[in-house]
Formats: C-alpha cells, structure tokens, sequence
C-alpha cells in the first residue's frame, strides 16, 4: 500500500499587526501575542496542524527580526519546523513561492496548506474536516481557497462568489470581489458569497506552474532563492536564510493579485468554523468571550454602566465609565481609547508617531523588548541615567560586548550571574553587585536552572542601544 502524502503546512508569519497598537508593534507584532487565551495566535496555528499522521512539521516564512520567537514559540508549542526568513518583506506571493519551490524539492506534487499566522478560528476539528475535504480537489490540480460563510455583512474583507460544484463541498470560484460597501456587502450574504480568507491548499508544482505564467518574475525569483538558501545554525536552532539579492528582483504582490484571481484553477470551499483575521479591535472584541452587557475584558479591569465595550490592561488598573462601543488597551507605555470599529485611523496614527523621533519607539517597541537570552525592560529614566529590569533564560548569555559612552551597575535579585569583565570572570549572587566600567569587555550569563533577574543602573553621556560593539555572540547579531 502506498505512503499517504502529508499535507505541508506553510505559515506565513511577517506581518506587523499595527492595526492592534499599542498591543501589537513591529517589534512583536499581533501572531506573537496572547490575545486571546493563554496561546498565541501563531501557536494556535502550530496546534491546528499538529497531526502528523495528516500534516508534515510547517514550512514557516519570517522575518529576520521575528526568528527567534518563532523558535521560541515552536518549543513552546512542542513541534519542529522549518524556520525560513524573508530578508524583506515581499508580501504573500514571493513567500508562498518560496516555500512551495522548498517543499517541491522533495515532492513536486506536495500539497500545501498555506496558512496566516495572525488568523483565529476556533474550531480546530473543523477546521481538520474541510483541510480533509478539499484535499482530492487540490491533488487534483485546483487552487483551493478557504471560504468563510459570514456572519454579517461585514466590509472590510474581500468576498467570493462560488460557481459550478467541483468535488463534494468544493465549487469553483465564479468571482474574487474587492471589499463592498454596506449595502453590497447586505445583498452578498442574502446571495451566498463567502469571505475570502486567504489561507489555501493547492499542489506545489500546479501553483508554480500557474504563478511562472502570471507573474515570471516572481517565479524566477522564488527558484533562484530556493537553489541558494543558506542553512544558518545558531545552537540548537537551525534557520533557512533567503539570499537579499535573489529576494530583492522579486516584485512585492500579494498571492490574489498574482495568481488566485487570475487562473481558471481557483476554487472554493465552505468552511463551517468561526474565523476572522483579528484585523481591528472591533474583531478581537467579536471573536472574544463577553459579560452580560456586552464587553470583553482582559487584565486588571473594572466597568461600571459601560456596554459593548473591548477594555484590556497589561498592567496598570484601568477603570472604564459610562462609555459603549469603545475600545481601551493599556499598556505598560501607551494606552489606546477609541471606537472600537477603528481600523484606518489608527493605522495612520501609528505612521504618525512613527514619523516622529520623539514617538518612534512607541510605534515599534514595547517597554519590555524581547531578545533571544531573555527580556530587558526601561523602569526608569532621566538625565545621564537609565535603569532596566534585565531577565536571562537559564543556559543563556549575552554577546561579549563593550559601550563607549556609558558605564553600568548590576544588582541580581533572583538567581546568579555569571559575569565577564575584562577577561576577567566573577560569580554574582542574590543581593550583589558588580560595576561594569566604560569601556570595558564585558558579558552576563546564566548557568543556573532558574531566571536570572537583575537591575542594571545605566550612567553616561549617551544610552541608546546602538551604543554596543560585539566581538561574540551566541545568536549572531550583528
């Protein structure tokens, strides 16, 4: 008896997620986040492709920047998987061809399921069942989209209009239409069009045949990154890292734009399950479980006579009165209230602070900023000073470094450091210090089993990060 052929997930996971700020920033965007439960979305989205007797470990396309929380979070969710990284971002078509070349390699008749990170569907078996029953249509030699049966007449998602019955529950598209107004929008869910929610299943070779008539470029360049891709080992972690120049002369083109609404291969299929891409606010706050008046909360959060509401507080108690149909994010730096229907605004909002050196940060980092080691996180700051809260992993240690303008104190609080300064190593334990002076080599690691926590007194003429020159690093940064 043959082999059954695995279905090969591909999870696009680059994407910056503004449209959730200050929750969501470029630095750790939205399909990193817990926003609902105690899980990620993209680990949500490792779960509902963890069967190995149906799907292969996930092709994962990138970025740089994002590579060691993707590795983080595959651990975390138990699984493997091929981490690949994008040296920019070209949008869904380039990757999708990337990874289909990769997954061509070892069997040209792969099945993909292409998936996006930042998507929630809450019924992981259905969404099993209509991978399984789309399955023959795509072996078969269609380009099959996943079709989400709406729930309202909703305008800010692209729709579908089903044609002709395919195979089984599959239907051939008859039409890929852009997002409508609300009148639009009421008549198609009166006549049975789907959303269009961009995840997909097709064979490799009939999508890159498809795609090398459509969009050569964008072919030709898929196939010379795939002929070039060099393997980056970091420890125990293995990344797939895409030549620049290669992924440079591919045209940037979403995989609609490029193939699916173009070739005569497209077809549909109904899903049954709850969806949505957490766009907005007014998403989240749709898919997420609510009280009695409407509001979904999440953190140290207390309403009184507020309704229909999305309030959610990372840290400091947020308090919410009198007000409906708003959304609220406090963060540890930024506190968001605004419509909760708010989309396009926002956007513009983060470009605007973006814009500004002042505002900068706030648009693409969070307080605690994340890093392959552990965390580090600004308490405090003023004129020639800086304090932070530095975590390490257990097993980890920073890169072998020195800064020109500034000095450092550390104080461990929880656990024991292993410090380099100089050449010259000492052990530090809870309630002790060591001064790091300016100028100076020096490195902090954990050889211990616990976190290792300390606060770091920063003094000097100038304390940005770039201030660091490595000689070694463990996670080869630059």
């Amino acid at each position: 008896m043959a082999k059954q052929r695995l279905i090969v997930p591909v999870i696009l996971s680059g994407g910056a997620g503004t449209r959730l700020w200050p929750a969501s920033r470029e630095a750790y965007p939205k399909q990193f986040l817990p926003l609902l439960g105690a899980r990620s979305t993209f680990e949500e989205t490792l779960a509902r492709v963890a069967d190995r007797t149906i799907f292969a470990d996930p092709i994962i396309v990138t970025g740089e920047d994002f590579r060691f929380l993707v590795a983080d979070q595959l651990s975390r969710a138990g699984t493997a998987g091929r981490i690949v990284l994008e040296p920019m971002r070209r949008d869904s078509g380039p990757a999708i061809a990337v990874a289909a070349e990769l997954a061509a390699a070892a069997d040209p008749e792969a099945v993909l399921l292409v998936l996006a990170a930042d998507h929630l569907v809450t019924d992981a078996g259905a969404f099993a069942a209509t991978a399984a029953a789309g399955l023959a249509a795509a072996e078969a030699g269609a380009l099959v989209t996943f079709g989400i049966t709406p729930s309202h007449p909703a305008t800010g998602y692209g729709y579908i209009r089903p044609g002709d019955l395919m195979d089984g529950r599959v239907r051939m598209v008859a039409a890929f239409v852009e997002k409508p107004d609300d009148e639009t929008a009421t008549r198609f869910l009166a006549e049975g069009y789907l959303w269009n929610s961009g995840n997909f299943l097709f064979r490799a070779d009939v999508f890159l045949a498809e795609l090398a008539g459509f969009e050569p470029a964008i072919a030709a360049a898929a196939k010379a990154v795939a002929s070039t891709i060099a393997v980056d080992q970091v420890g125990n972690l293995s990344f797939e890292r895409i030549d620049r120049d290669a992924f440079a002369a591919s045209p940037a083109k979403s995989v609609d734009y490029a193939v699916m609404e173009r070739t005569d291969r497209a077809a549909v299929i109904a899903a049954d399950y709850a969806w949505s891409d957490l766009g907005s606010w007014d998403a989240l706050w749709a898919m997420a479980e609510k009280d009695e008046a409407g509001n979904a909360v999440r953190g140290a959060v207390s309403l009184a006579g507020t309704r229909n509401s999305y309030v959610a507080s990372d840290d400091v108690h947020t308090a919410v009165i009198g007000l409906e149909d708003v959304a609220v994010v406090a963060t540890k730096d930024a506190v968001l209230v605004a419509r909760r229907s708010v989309a396009g605004e926002l956007k513009t909002l983060v470009a605007d602070l973006r814009a500004s050196d002042d505002t900068r940060r706030l648009a693409d980092e969070h307080r605690k900023v994340l890093r392959p080691w552990g965390s580090y996180e600004s308490v405090d700051r003023g004129e020639r000073f800086q304090v932070k809260r530095i975590v390490v992993k257990p097993g980890a240690r920073l890169s072998l470094q020195k800064h020109f303008h500034r000095a450092e104190h550390w104080i461990v609080v929880k656990g024991t450091a292993t410090v380099e300064v100089d050449a010259e190593t000492k052990i530090v334990r809870e309630n002790e210090n060591v001064y790091i002076p300016l100028g100076a080599w020096h490195r902090l690691a954990n050889e211990g089993k616990i976190p290792l926590e300390l606060i770091e007194v920063q003094s000097g003429g100038y304390l940005g990060e770039d201030d660091i020159v490595r000689s070694q690093d463990d996670y080869k940064r630059v």
